[in-house]
């Protein structure tokens, strides 16, 4: 589409476009492990603590909770991981940050370029203790920033500086 310039001349339409498609690329194996620690640790421990309260007060009725916490915590910690794993992918192109997470509501997020304001990376203890780390995208959108989550912490480190080499040849203040 072209549009009018001042003076009755018309400006060609710009050239690029992003199309919306799945990434290409998994997370890395270990972020299974990372999310399986991370769901025992969020159900095991509510679930210990109610059990040992039921214990230590002699209230028998508070290990039925703590049986039912270890019950949906075990199998939330054995079947939920390898499913994110297959449905959280990214990738990285000349053009833009994509990436696509979760696994009820899924989310699919595009962040061209010349949108990107900052890029940092993330770990926290249990990530850390499995070698992974996060991409945060910053970019100029109100919905916030593309994060990736699940990548190897060297991939992590050279995926921010092949960003912040891309996005420093691109023109403008990315708003």
């Amino acid at each position: 589409m072209s549009g009018m310039g001042t003076g009755g001349t018309s400006t060609p339409a710009p050239e690029w476009t992003v199309r919306l498609r799945p990434p290409r690329n998994a997370l890395d194996a270990r972020a299974v492990g990372w999310w399986r620690a991370h769901c025992l640790l969020s159900a095991g421990l509510p679930g210990l603590a109610v059990a040992a309260l039921g214990l230590a007060a002699v209230q028998p009725w508070l290990l039925v909770p703590a049986a039912v916490v270890a019950v949906l915590g075990g199998a939330a910690t054995v079947l939920l991981p390898p499913r994110w794993y297959r449905r959280h992918r990214w990738e990285i192109t000349d053009t833009a940050v994509y990436s696509r997470s979760g696994y009820l509501r899924q989310e699919w997020r595009v962040a061209p370029m010349s949108r990107i304001q900052t890029i940092d990376t993330t770990r926290g203890p249990l990530q850390n203790a499995f070698g992974l780390a996060t991409l945060v995208v910053t970019t100029a959108s109100a919905k916030g920033a593309v994060t990736v989550v699940g990548l190897d912490q060297q991939v992590a480190a050279d995926l921010a500086e092949q960003l912040t080499l891309n996005t420093a040849h691109i023109p403008g203040d990315a708003t």
